[in-house]
């Protein structure tokens, strides 16, 4: 059986940093180079070979559910949010529909690109759960597009992801994929809290671990972002170094 084999996107946001484009559309189906944001997750999950991908649905959540509907692959589940939960406890809603072996966690609204091998591979093939409970896709911060000069994370020659030993800035961003346990949210008490507390649970433990995204993304925090990144995708530039 393929580790991980089942997926969880991120889909269930308000988006209110893209309004006004998000007052009647959610924004994982704000469109990237002719394709929603959502579909371009769960087409990298799809040839990931991932068997079974659950949605999450909140804000705007009929549309998400028809989107997903429509689809035919991969095969996927809703999970409704009455009330916002957050990322961390998005995932801890839907656990029931996950299993027990680790999962791929992606944010809907965070496109990547890839760069000579496929960013899912890369994981599954450095993920190790003897040592790790959580593996992040990071990006140097200058390569990416779209963030702060803050940065989220520092990476570690042992390839350990660190940032509690001091404040930023540091020197990689989170382009929102990674693997984690899910146990990891059996064991928070709390069902509203962010993906940043399983993050710093796991750093604290030694056991943050992450990857380097040897291709291009664009964190679309905002309509001018959106603009910009069809701009450059259309004039042929990319998505490189920005």
């Amino acid at each position: 059986m393929i580790v991980p084999h089942t997926a969880m996107v991120l889909a269930a946001g308000y988006g209110k940093r893209m309004q006004p484009l998000t007052h009647a559309t959610p924004k994982p189906l704000l469109q990237v180079d002719g394709k929603t944001m959502l579909d371009h997750a769960l087409d990298r999950l799809h040839e990931a070979a991932v068997s079974h991908v659950v949605v999450n649905a909140g804000y705007l959540g009929d549309q998400i559910a028809a989107h997903v509907a429509a689809r035919g692959t991969p095969v996927m589940t809703v999970s409704r949010e009455a009330t916002p939960l957050e990322t961390g406890g998005g995932v801890k809603q839907a656990l029931p529909l996950l299993g027990d072996d680790p999962i791929y966690v992606l944010n809907a609204d965070l496109p990547w690109q890839d760069g000579p091998t496929p960013a899912l591979g890369r994981l599954r093939a450095i993920w190790n759960s003897a040592s790790m409970d959580v593996l992040l896709l990071l990006m140097p911060k200058g390569h990416a597009h779209g963030f702060g000069p803050a940065g989220d994370f520092d990476f570690l020659p042992d390839g350990r992801a660190q940032r509690r030993m001091h404040p930023p800035p540091y020197s990689h961003v989170f382009i929102g994929v990674f693997i984690v346990k899910p146990q990891l949210y059996q064991a928070v008490p709390a069902t509203i809290f962010s993906n940043n507390l399983i993050f710093d649970q796991a750093e604290a433990a030694g056991r943050l671990c992450a990857c380097v995204h040897d291709g291009t993304c664009y964190h679309i925090g905002t309509p001018e972002d959106l603009a910009r990144a069809n701009a450059l995708l259309a004039s042929g530039q990319g998505w490189g170094t920005p």
